[in-house]
């Protein structure tokens, strides 16, 4: 039986949640699969209370949180924050989508 590996968290990510306080907060970052978006899936981020069956990423006490339906999609799928012109977000740099749209939050596998 093969165990998918989890998602990467880069240090900027975790940089990111311990600069507007997360861990302090007890939140942690989501990152969850949804059907719909353009392209078939939709990515969802937000900061939330872990959960029981979540997979818990954590480093210096951030937390990256991904539950067990998403985790197969999320496969060493890389999660980062960027600072762009369009704005600062994290984004997720997925291997196992075949297409993206222009938004970056919705993907087809």
């Amino acid at each position: 039986m093969n165990l998918a590996l989890p998602p990467k968290v880069t240090d900027r990510a975790f940089a990111r949640l311990s600069e507007i306080g997360a861990g302090d907060g007890g939140q942690a970052l989501r990152v969850a699969v949804e059907g719909g978006g353009c392209s078939g899936f939709q990515y969802e981020i937000k900061l939330d209370t872990p959960a029981e069956d979540d997979l818990i990423l954590e480093k210096e006490g951030e937390k990256v949180v991904v539950d067990s339906v998403s985790l197969p999609f999320l496969e060493n799928a890389v999660i980062d924050f960027t600072e762009e012109l369009i704005g600062a977000r994290f984004v997720i740099d997925n291997p196992n989508a075949t297409s993206s749209c222009g938004c970056g939050t919705s993907f087809s596998m």
